[in-house]
């Protein structure tokens, strides 16, 4: 993992916003004490919340959705989204942390999906790539965080990972609240269909740029532009020519320009449904 930040790229002629990012790892809330090489490299550029919030908006991505994926996340995430305008947050239990869905932390985490700045209940959902947490955790944690998102009427933010069926059986079991988005959209085109047809959001990060990942572009091109959504999940996944390197909201553009021309739309015109699609979603800014 190099720690050699990328450029700028061209800024956007119309404004959009960054669906998902973890600031809290980027600016080093979260310590990277086990060795995680990508959160070393991106807290060693120093970034505050403010410089990262003036780098995106030099690039026209104006508004930034911050993720929880533990209670010290989620209560972090939540406090700097109070605090900063156009940051806002999502709260939850990681999949691989789901064993840590005890009633306590659960009701800690409805609370703070309560506040007007927390927009989203999420990252939830299932991850069989790992095996951190049971997949019985994992399927109680995930209906949990359902339920919270319908009682606080927020939208629910999905990590799906190696669990397409699965992930959506359960939120057709279970009852889906009314906005669910696929972080990190992993599908092919037929489970973008899928998605199309329960009219969920599908958020296309990174990856979609990547060489080898024609299937994430034939799934951008199924998706209708009113049920698209672009993200970095920064410090992950940053989008070609920069693998290898942290990620950061000022690189949505190379995403977003990616999906533009995948779906032979103008980027000016994406980047406008995308701002739309983005109240639609997580509620007026």
């Amino acid at each position: 993992m190099s720690r050699e930040r990328p450029a700028p790229p061209e800024a956007l002629p119309a404004e959009v916003f960054d669906s998902h990012c973890h600031l809290d790892i980027m600016v080093g809330n979260r310590q990277a004490s086990s060795g995680d090489p990508v959160a070393l490299a991106a807290q060693a550029a120093g970034a505050s919340v403010e410089s990262i919030v003036a780098e995106a908006r030099a690039v026209g991505v104006t508004r930034l959705v911050t993720v929880g994926y533990d209670l010290p996340s989620s209560r972090w995430n939540a406090a700097v989204a109070a605090g900063h305008r156009d940051v806002y947050a999502a709260v939850a239990i990681h999949p691989n942390e789901a064993h840590a869905s005890t009633p306590e932390v659960l009701a800690e985490i409805e609370d703070l999906a309560r506040q007007p700045d927390v927009r989203a209940v999420g990252e939830t959902g299932l991850d069989y790539y790992r095996d951190w947490a049971s997949k019985e955790d994992q399927h109680a944690s995930f209906r949990a965080h359902i339920e919270i998102a319908k009682r606080t009427g927020k939208a629910l933010v999905i990590h799906d990972r190696d669990a397409h069926d699965d992930v959506l059986a359960v939120l057709a079991d279970q009852g889906a609240p009314d906005v669910v988005v696929f972080h990190s959209f992993s599908g092919d085109a037929e489970m973008a269909k899928r998605c199309v047809d329960a009219g969920y959001y599908m958020s296309f990060s990174g990856p979609v740029t990547y060489k080898n990942a024609g299937y994430l572009r034939e799934a951008a091109a199924v998706a209708p532009p009113e049920l698209v959504l672009v993200e970095t999940d920064a410090p992950y996944l940053p989008p070609t020519p920069h693998r290898g390197k942290p990620n950061a909201p000022y690189l949505v553009p190379l995403t977003l320009r990616c999906l533009a021309e995948v779906k032979g739309m103008d980027v000016a015109d994406l980047a406008a449904r995308i701002s739309v699609n983005g109240e639609a979603a997580f509620g007026a800014w």
